[in-house]
């Protein structure tokens, strides 16, 4: 466990009190990590009842602070917070579509999630929702805002892209060349993740919890895992903490090296993609040596890791070398300092005020990351991470480039002391007790990963919340390309690069 155990506090409240309790937080500094829906039937006193659970996080010290509020089931409703907190409002509009519990007084009360072909009144989480009902006519056209001017014209993208990429559908309102405004919709690939894990032994959810998105194989088990830790007070020892934290920076090292080559083909320099994915295919076969799969599946259970062999500090410090070389190249050629420089600039106000999460956060001036904030590792020396200011195309690349470095630096400096095979102590030692509620945070590649887990009487998962960063991180990209040109769309969604099955739950 880590050195200084989080701080967990939880506080009943009414609906009216919410918007009170909510802006003490804010104003303390603390930031919504998710909001999460309960329907209790068994458990609620008098019948049934929801629930609705927001989770405030801050550090260091890692404090996490719950406010759980009771509704009444025949009519959920609840003050909205969207005026406190953007991201908070939009938790609420994807509660909303799932539950069917509404926040009085939004100001964007159309539907975020359930696209317009979905049934009204029928909400997937409920437990009297029963099997998916027949899609229904579109109701009308999505309420995109419309620009008018002289010259200006639409040009709609997607949902269906040319490459193998996943559904999602832009519409750009442009001039010329340059976009006044861009409208992203997404969920086009709405798994009900959510609701799968409802049922599952632990043991069973946590290859659903590796496949919520693909390229975050780690990130979302460990949060999984460490949420079931702190909900059934299962104690990890050390090495297997130390193998944990080993594996998540292996997850970032090859995910950052395939943008680095990325970026650099969106800007038309294949040679340097070419070269940064053949480094990034020597991490994928070093993944499989590790664990037995190329994404790093498998590394991460109950209560520890497995390891199937330890990373040669050498050879990393070889793939080190080969990705500085890599990007100084790039720094160094006029034509993509020129056209990564000032491209799609988010400013530091606006990450803040969305709620910005990871390399997208760190570039525009903002030092979030849960290594610091919420660590899960004894290790003493928790990287301070790489920011930059000016939140363009250049200080995405270059936050990847220097995190790159300080992962290999990491990942030498755990394998000390690491030996192959399974360290665990999974299922726990007493299961006589009272199965609970726990809350894993974990730093992905992406950011800041949160997932939130109750169990039921007999150990099984009642209900699992995990929030990816892409959730926070989708509204910074429209902002950030306005009054770019649209040549640039690509390149600006490469500096991001968002999860879009992470964001469809």
């Amino acid at each position: 466990m880590p050195q200084h155990p989080a701080i967990r506090e939880i506080t009943h409240i009414t609906a009216p009190e919410l918007p009170k309790y909510a802006g003490d937080l804010f104003a303390a500094g603390h930031r919504i990590a998710l909001v999460a829906a309960h329907h209790d039937t068994e458990q609620a006193p008098g019948g049934r009842a929801v629930r609705v659970v927001y989770l405030f996080t801050s550090g260091p010290p890692d404090t996490r602070t719950e406010l759980q509020v009771r509704l009444d089931a025949d009519r959920p409703e609840l003050p909205t917070l969207a005026h406190l907190s953007f991201p908070t409002g939009r938790f609420e509009r994807e509660m909303r579509d799932l539950h069917g519990i509404v926040p009085l007084d939004h100001p964007l009360p159309q539907r975020l999630v359930r696209h317009f072909h979905w049934p009204k009144g029928w909400y997937p989480m409920r437990p009297d929702a029963g099997p998916p009902p027949p899609f229904a006519e579109q109701e009308g056209p999505y309420p995109f805002l419309e620009v008018e001017g002289d010259g200006v014209y639409e040009i709609p993208v997607g949902p269906v892209h040319a490459g193998l990429i996943e559904p999602g559908h832009f519409r750009f309102s442009v001039v010329g060349e340059t976009i006044l405004r861009l409208k992203a919709r997404l969920w086009f690939v709405h798994k009900g993740i959510e609701k799968l894990f409802e049922g599952r032994t632990v043991e069973h959810g946590l290859p659903l919890a590796e496949r919520i998105s693909g390229d975050t194989a780690v990130g979302h088990a460990l949060a999984y895992c460490l949420a079931i830790e702190e909900a059934t007070g299962t104690h990890v020892p050390e090495p297997a903490q130390r193998a944990r934290a080993l594996l998540l920076e292996l997850e970032r090292l090859h995910n950052h090296t395939a943008d680095l080559g990325a970026l650099c083909n969106d800007v038309g320099h294949s040679i340097l993609n070419a070269q940064a994915q053949r480094v990034r295919e020597q991490l994928l076969r070093l993944n499989d040596e590790i664990t037995g799969h190329r994404l790093l599946r498998g590394g991460v259970i109950p209560g520890g890791a497995v390891l199937r062999a330890i990373p040669d500090p050498a050879r990393m410090r070889a793939v080190r070398d080969d990705l500085r070389q890599i990007a100084d190249l790039a720094l160094a050629h006029p034509t993509i300092r020129d056209r990564f420089t000032g491209t799609a600039q988010l400013t530091t106000d606006a990450a803040r005020d969305l709620g910005c999460l990871g390399y997208i956060a760190r570039a525009s001036g903002l030092p979030t990351d849960a290594r610091t904030a919420h660590p899960f590792h004894t290790h003493d020396q928790p990287p301070a991470p790489p920011v930059h200011t000016h939140g363009d195309v250049l200080a995405r690349f270059l936050v990847r480039a220097e995190e790159i470095d300080t992962s290999t630096a990491l990942i030498t400096d755990l394998t000390a002391g690491l030996h192959p095979g399974a360290t665990t102590t999974w299922p726990p030692l007493s299961s006589t007790e009272a199965p609970g509620s726990g809350v894993g945070i974990v730093e992905g590649w992406r950011g800041t990963i949160t997932t939130r887990v109750e169990l039921n009487a007999d150990h099984t998962l009642a209900r699992v919340k995990p929030v990816d960063p892409s959730f926070f991180n989708w509204p910074a990209l429209p902002l950030a390309l306005a009054d770019t040109i649209v040549p640039d769309f690509p390149l600006t969604n490469k500096s991001f690069n968002l999860s879009y099955a992470g964001n469809d739950l």
